[in-house]
Protein backbone atom coordinates (compact mmCIF):
# COMPACT_ATOMS: atom_id res chain seq x y z
CA UNK A 1 0.00 0.00 0.00
CA UNK A 2 1.79 3.30 -1.16
CA UNK A 3 1.91 5.94 1.66
CA UNK A 4 0.17 9.36 0.75
CA UNK A 5 1.58 13.06 0.98
CA UNK A 6 0.30 15.45 3.62
CA UNK A 7 -2.57 16.79 2.44
CA UNK A 8 -3.14 19.94 0.66
CA UNK A 9 -5.58 22.84 2.02
CA UNK A 10 -8.86 22.48 -0.18
CA UNK A 11 -12.41 23.58 0.42
CA UNK A 12 -14.60 22.45 -2.35
CA UNK A 13 -18.09 24.31 -2.67
CA UNK A 14 -20.93 22.88 -4.73
CA UNK A 15 -22.89 25.24 -6.65
CA UNK A 16 -26.65 25.34 -6.74
CA UNK A 17 -27.17 24.08 -9.90
CA UNK A 18 -30.65 23.82 -10.94
CA UNK A 19 -33.36 25.61 -9.48
CA UNK A 20 -36.35 25.81 -11.48
CA UNK A 21 -38.17 28.44 -9.35
CA UNK A 22 -36.95 29.25 -5.59
CA UNK A 23 -39.59 29.76 -2.70
CA UNK A 24 -38.23 33.12 -0.88
CA UNK A 25 -38.04 31.57 2.27
CA UNK A 26 -37.46 28.13 1.51
CA UNK A 27 -34.59 28.62 3.93
CA UNK A 28 -36.17 29.93 6.49
CA UNK A 29 -37.57 27.96 9.75
CA UNK A 30 -40.14 30.47 10.37
CA UNK A 31 -42.17 29.11 7.80
CA UNK A 32 -42.72 25.72 9.49
CA UNK A 33 -46.19 26.55 10.81
CA UNK A 34 -49.14 25.03 9.32
CA UNK A 35 -52.13 27.16 8.22
CA UNK A 36 -55.07 24.32 8.45
CA UNK A 37 -57.81 26.87 8.42
CA UNK A 38 -61.43 26.46 9.00
CA UNK A 39 -60.90 22.82 7.67
CA UNK A 40 -58.14 22.14 10.70
CA UNK A 41 -54.85 21.09 10.28
CA UNK A 42 -52.75 20.85 6.99
CA UNK A 43 -52.66 16.88 6.61
CA UNK A 44 -49.25 15.34 5.70
CA UNK A 45 -47.95 12.19 5.06
CA UNK A 46 -44.04 11.59 4.59
CA UNK A 47 -42.72 8.55 3.22
CA UNK A 48 -39.50 7.75 4.58
CA UNK A 49 -36.08 5.78 5.20
CA UNK A 50 -35.64 4.03 8.90
CA UNK A 51 -33.17 6.15 11.19
CA UNK A 52 -31.34 3.42 11.88
CA UNK A 53 -29.63 3.31 8.31
CA UNK A 54 -27.58 5.99 9.06
CA UNK A 55 -26.54 8.94 11.44
CA UNK A 56 -28.01 11.11 8.43
CA UNK A 57 -31.36 9.21 8.08
CA UNK A 58 -31.83 10.00 12.05
CA UNK A 59 -31.23 13.32 11.62
CA UNK A 60 -33.61 13.87 8.74
CA UNK A 61 -36.37 11.77 10.73
CA UNK A 62 -36.16 13.85 14.13
CA UNK A 63 -36.31 16.83 11.69
CA UNK A 64 -39.11 16.13 9.90
CA UNK A 65 -41.28 14.96 13.11
CA UNK A 66 -40.12 18.56 14.95
CA UNK A 67 -41.23 20.57 12.12
CA UNK A 68 -44.28 18.78 11.11
CA UNK A 69 -46.05 18.27 14.49
CA UNK A 70 -49.25 19.27 15.39
CA UNK A 71 -47.95 22.08 17.43
CA UNK A 72 -46.74 23.44 14.42
CA UNK A 73 -50.51 22.86 12.48
CA UNK A 74 -50.18 19.91 10.89
CA UNK A 75 -51.42 16.14 11.34
CA UNK A 76 -48.78 14.10 10.05
CA UNK A 77 -47.85 10.92 9.92
CA UNK A 78 -44.45 9.50 8.70
CA UNK A 79 -43.59 5.57 7.76
CA UNK A 80 -40.34 4.73 7.57
CA UNK A 81 -38.95 1.46 5.84
CA UNK A 82 -36.30 0.71 3.14
CA UNK A 83 -38.30 -1.01 1.19
CA UNK A 84 -39.68 0.34 -1.67
CA UNK A 85 -42.78 -1.43 -2.24
CA UNK A 86 -43.49 -0.93 1.39
CA UNK A 87 -43.16 2.47 0.72
CA UNK A 88 -45.53 2.46 -2.49
CA UNK A 89 -47.62 0.89 -0.53
CA UNK A 90 -47.67 3.56 2.40
CA UNK A 91 -47.86 6.15 -0.28
CA UNK A 92 -50.91 4.73 -1.85
CA UNK A 93 -52.63 4.88 1.44
CA UNK A 94 -51.78 8.17 2.54
CA UNK A 95 -53.18 8.99 -0.94
CA UNK A 96 -56.39 7.09 -0.10
CA UNK A 97 -56.65 9.01 3.31
CA UNK A 98 -56.73 12.06 1.68
CA UNK A 99 -53.79 13.95 2.81
CA UNK A 100 -53.03 17.74 1.80
CA UNK A 101 -49.62 16.76 0.56
CA UNK A 102 -47.22 14.01 0.36
CA UNK A 103 -43.90 13.75 1.23
CA UNK A 104 -41.44 11.06 -0.66
CA UNK A 105 -37.80 10.02 0.33
CA UNK A 106 -37.56 7.02 -2.15
CA UNK A 107 -35.64 3.81 -1.51
CA UNK A 108 -35.02 3.47 -4.97
CA UNK A 109 -35.48 5.76 -7.99
CA UNK A 110 -37.70 3.87 -10.25
CA UNK A 111 -41.14 2.37 -10.01
CA UNK A 112 -43.18 5.35 -8.91
CA UNK A 113 -45.03 6.54 -11.88
CA UNK A 114 -48.36 4.74 -10.40
CA UNK A 115 -48.08 6.71 -7.29
CA UNK A 116 -47.55 9.57 -9.16
CA UNK A 117 -50.65 9.57 -11.12
CA UNK A 118 -52.97 8.68 -8.44
CA UNK A 119 -51.33 11.67 -6.35
CA UNK A 120 -52.47 13.41 -9.09
CA UNK A 121 -55.93 12.57 -9.64
CA UNK A 122 -56.67 13.02 -6.04
CA UNK A 123 -55.44 16.37 -5.84
CA UNK A 124 -52.27 15.55 -3.43
CA UNK A 125 -49.54 17.92 -3.98
CA UNK A 126 -46.14 16.05 -4.07
CA UNK A 127 -42.75 17.02 -3.06
CA UNK A 128 -39.58 15.20 -2.76
CA UNK A 129 -36.78 15.53 -0.49
CA UNK A 130 -33.34 14.03 -0.05
CA UNK A 131 -33.72 11.76 -3.56
CA UNK A 132 -34.85 12.49 -6.64
CA UNK A 133 -37.33 9.78 -8.78
CA UNK A 134 -37.10 8.73 -12.04
CA UNK A 135 -39.86 10.52 -13.37
CA UNK A 136 -40.85 13.67 -14.92
CA UNK A 137 -40.95 16.94 -13.28
CA UNK A 138 -44.21 17.29 -14.23
CA UNK A 139 -45.33 14.59 -11.37
CA UNK A 140 -44.23 16.11 -8.49
CA UNK A 141 -44.10 19.91 -7.24
CA UNK A 142 -40.84 20.56 -6.31
CA UNK A 143 -37.70 18.33 -4.96
CA UNK A 144 -35.43 19.77 -2.21
CA UNK A 145 -32.55 17.16 -2.44
CA UNK A 146 -28.86 16.77 -2.56
CA UNK A 147 -27.25 16.83 -5.66
CA UNK A 148 -25.65 13.44 -5.17
CA UNK A 149 -23.15 13.69 -8.39
CA UNK A 150 -22.41 16.70 -7.34
CA UNK A 151 -21.28 15.31 -4.15
CA UNK A 152 -19.54 12.41 -6.06
CA UNK A 153 -17.41 14.84 -8.23
CA UNK A 154 -16.13 16.76 -4.67
CA UNK A 155 -15.35 13.77 -3.07
CA UNK A 156 -13.68 12.96 -6.44
CA UNK A 157 -12.13 15.56 -7.50
CA UNK A 158 -10.52 15.98 -3.92
CA UNK A 159 -9.29 12.48 -3.97
CA UNK A 160 -7.21 13.03 -7.45
CA UNK A 161 -6.19 16.25 -5.96
CA UNK A 162 -3.82 14.34 -3.63
CA UNK A 163 -1.13 13.74 -6.45
CA UNK A 164 -0.64 10.36 -5.41
CA UNK A 165 1.55 8.10 -8.35
CA UNK A 166 -1.24 5.56 -8.20
CA UNK A 167 -4.74 5.59 -6.57
CA UNK A 168 -6.48 1.83 -5.87
CA UNK A 169 -9.61 2.52 -4.32
CA UNK A 170 -12.25 0.28 -2.18
CA UNK A 171 -15.37 1.39 -3.21
CA UNK A 172 -17.90 0.89 -0.66
CA UNK A 173 -21.40 1.50 -1.96
CA UNK A 174 -24.69 2.42 0.15
CA UNK A 175 -28.14 0.91 -0.91
CA UNK A 176 -27.51 -0.08 -4.83
CA UNK A 177 -30.03 1.92 -7.40
CA UNK A 178 -31.08 4.32 -4.64
CA UNK A 179 -30.54 7.66 -6.27
CA UNK A 180 -27.78 8.51 -3.22
CA UNK A 181 -25.71 5.14 -4.27
CA UNK A 182 -25.87 5.89 -7.82
CA UNK A 183 -24.79 9.36 -7.54
CA UNK A 184 -21.74 9.30 -5.05
CA UNK A 185 -20.49 6.44 -7.63
CA UNK A 186 -21.06 7.71 -10.78
CA UNK A 187 -18.07 9.98 -11.13
CA UNK A 188 -15.83 7.84 -9.88
CA UNK A 189 -16.86 4.84 -11.98
CA UNK A 190 -16.06 7.78 -14.19
CA UNK A 191 -13.10 8.79 -13.02
CA UNK A 192 -11.58 4.64 -13.67
CA UNK A 193 -12.87 4.36 -17.24
CA UNK A 194 -10.83 7.09 -17.54
CA UNK A 195 -7.47 5.55 -16.29
CA UNK A 196 -7.32 8.57 -13.17
CA UNK A 197 -7.43 5.49 -10.50
CA UNK A 198 -8.34 2.02 -9.82
CA UNK A 199 -11.11 0.89 -8.27
CA UNK A 200 -9.87 -2.65 -7.05
CA UNK A 201 -12.60 -3.37 -4.30
CA UNK A 202 -16.17 -2.91 -4.83
CA UNK A 203 -19.03 -3.83 -2.37
CA UNK A 204 -21.81 -2.43 -0.40
CA UNK A 205 -22.98 -1.85 2.90
CA UNK A 206 -26.83 -3.30 1.66
CA UNK A 207 -30.22 -1.56 2.01
CA UNK A 208 -28.89 -0.59 5.64
CA UNK A 209 -26.09 1.08 4.54
CA UNK A 210 -24.67 -1.05 7.45
CA UNK A 211 -21.08 0.21 9.00
CA UNK A 212 -20.98 -4.18 9.84
CA UNK A 213 -20.98 -4.78 6.20
CA UNK A 214 -18.74 -2.09 5.05
CA UNK A 215 -16.07 -3.85 7.29
CA UNK A 216 -16.59 -7.26 5.95
CA UNK A 217 -15.81 -5.43 2.08
CA UNK A 218 -12.47 -4.31 3.64
CA UNK A 219 -11.49 -7.66 5.51
CA UNK A 220 -11.89 -9.54 2.17
CA UNK A 221 -10.05 -7.58 0.44
CA UNK A 222 -7.30 -7.76 3.09
CA UNK A 223 -7.56 -11.48 2.99
CA UNK A 224 -7.45 -11.91 -0.61
CA UNK A 225 -4.07 -9.84 -0.51
CA UNK A 226 -5.44 -7.05 -2.57
CA UNK A 227 -3.20 -3.62 -2.45
CA UNK A 228 -4.80 -0.63 -1.88
CA UNK A 229 -4.50 3.31 -1.03
CA UNK A 230 -7.75 4.79 -0.27
CA UNK A 231 -11.36 3.76 1.05
CA UNK A 232 -14.41 5.60 -0.64
CA UNK A 233 -17.29 4.96 1.81
CA UNK A 234 -20.74 6.43 0.96
CA UNK A 235 -21.68 7.31 4.36
CA UNK A 236 -19.88 7.98 7.55
CA UNK A 237 -21.31 4.78 9.60
CA UNK A 238 -19.44 2.70 6.40
CA UNK A 239 -16.70 4.25 6.75
CA UNK A 240 -16.11 4.03 10.20
CA UNK A 241 -16.60 0.39 9.33
CA UNK A 242 -13.94 0.13 6.86
CA UNK A 243 -11.77 1.64 9.52
CA UNK A 244 -12.11 -0.74 12.17
CA UNK A 245 -10.97 -3.19 9.74
CA UNK A 246 -7.92 -1.47 9.03
CA UNK A 247 -7.32 -1.02 12.65
CA UNK A 248 -7.64 -4.73 13.69
CA UNK A 249 -5.39 -5.48 10.63
CA UNK A 250 -3.01 -3.19 11.71
CA UNK A 251 -3.11 -1.24 8.42
CA UNK A 252 -2.07 3.16 9.59
CA UNK A 253 -4.73 5.37 7.71
CA UNK A 254 -5.29 8.94 8.18
CA UNK A 255 -3.20 11.80 7.75
CA UNK A 256 0.31 10.79 7.13
CA UNK A 257 -1.11 6.97 6.98
CA UNK A 258 -0.79 3.99 4.33
CA UNK A 259 -4.81 4.53 3.58
CA UNK A 260 -7.13 7.33 2.98
CA UNK A 261 -10.42 7.43 4.60
CA UNK A 262 -13.40 9.51 2.81
CA UNK A 263 -17.22 9.28 4.46
CA UNK A 264 -20.32 11.34 3.95
CA UNK A 265 -23.10 12.90 5.56
CA UNK A 266 -21.21 15.37 8.23
CA UNK A 267 -21.91 13.90 10.47
CA UNK A 268 -19.90 15.36 13.91
CA UNK A 269 -18.12 12.36 15.17
CA UNK A 270 -16.50 11.89 11.67
CA UNK A 271 -16.19 15.60 11.33
CA UNK A 272 -13.99 15.31 14.39
CA UNK A 273 -11.85 12.32 12.78
CA UNK A 274 -11.07 14.75 9.88
CA UNK A 275 -10.02 17.26 12.47
CA UNK A 276 -7.95 15.03 14.48
CA UNK A 277 -6.19 13.55 11.60
CA UNK A 278 -8.12 10.47 12.07
CA UNK A 279 -9.94 10.09 8.27
CA UNK A 280 -9.14 12.10 5.47
CA UNK A 281 -12.31 13.73 4.07
CA UNK A 282 -15.60 14.40 4.76
CA UNK A 283 -18.69 15.31 2.22
CA UNK A 284 -21.82 17.01 3.50
CA UNK A 285 -25.22 15.98 2.69
CA UNK A 286 -27.46 18.01 4.80
CA UNK A 287 -30.72 15.84 5.99
CA UNK A 288 -32.43 19.44 6.70
CA UNK A 289 -35.38 19.30 4.55
CA UNK A 290 -38.41 19.91 6.31
CA UNK A 291 -38.24 23.66 7.09
CA UNK A 292 -37.82 24.27 3.22
CA UNK A 293 -40.72 21.89 2.51
CA UNK A 294 -43.05 24.07 4.76
CA UNK A 295 -42.42 26.66 3.22
CA UNK A 296 -43.52 25.72 0.08
CA UNK A 297 -46.43 24.19 1.64
CA UNK A 298 -47.28 27.66 3.48
CA UNK A 299 -47.36 29.49 0.17
CA UNK A 300 -48.58 26.71 -1.71
CA UNK A 301 -51.94 26.80 0.60
CA UNK A 302 -51.86 30.45 0.55
CA UNK A 303 -52.51 30.46 -3.06
CA UNK A 304 -48.98 32.15 -3.27
CA UNK A 305 -45.92 31.98 -5.24
CA UNK A 306 -43.99 28.87 -4.19
CA UNK A 307 -40.68 26.79 -5.76
CA UNK A 308 -41.11 23.97 -8.15
CA UNK A 309 -38.88 21.60 -9.76
CA UNK A 310 -35.64 20.44 -8.76
CA UNK A 311 -33.57 22.66 -5.91
CA UNK A 312 -30.78 21.41 -5.09
CA UNK A 313 -28.67 22.11 -1.75
CA UNK A 314 -25.19 23.82 -1.32
CA UNK A 315 -23.04 21.32 0.28
CA UNK A 316 -19.19 21.13 0.53
CA UNK A 317 -16.42 19.16 1.29
CA UNK A 318 -13.46 19.45 3.46
CA UNK A 319 -10.29 17.42 4.66
CA UNK A 320 -7.93 17.66 7.74
CA UNK A 321 -6.71 21.42 6.61
CA UNK A 322 -9.30 22.63 5.81
CA UNK A 323 -11.98 21.68 8.85
CA UNK A 324 -12.87 24.67 11.25
CA UNK A 325 -14.77 24.18 14.37
CA UNK A 326 -17.22 26.64 13.15
CA UNK A 327 -17.96 24.10 10.56
CA UNK A 328 -18.63 21.20 12.97
CA UNK A 329 -20.82 23.12 15.29
CA UNK A 330 -23.58 24.48 12.82
CA UNK A 331 -23.29 21.75 9.72
CA UNK A 332 -22.56 18.71 11.74
CA UNK A 333 -25.55 16.76 12.40
CA UNK A 334 -26.18 14.04 15.48
CA UNK A 335 -24.15 14.27 18.73
CA UNK A 336 -21.32 16.14 18.97
CA UNK A 337 -18.39 13.51 20.85
CA UNK A 338 -16.09 16.78 21.33
CA UNK A 339 -12.52 16.62 20.03
CA UNK A 340 -10.67 13.68 19.61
Amino acid sequence: MKKFSKITALLLTATMVLSLAACGSSNNSSGSGGSGGSDGPIKVGIVNLPPEESGYRQANVEDMNKVFSSANGYDMNQTNTDSNSEQIAAAEGYIRDGVDYLLISAANATGWDGVLSSAKEAGVTVYLFDRLIDTATSNFEAASVSDMETEGQIATDWLLSQGLDELNVILIRGQIGSAAELGRSAPLLKAAEQGKLNIVADGTGGDTWSGEEARKVVEAAIQAGISFNAIYAQNDGMADGAAQALAAAGISYGEGGDVIIMGFDFNRFALRNVQAGIWNFAMQCSPRHASTIAGWIQAHASGSPTASGIVFQNEIGVDTKTITEDIILNMGINEDPGPQ
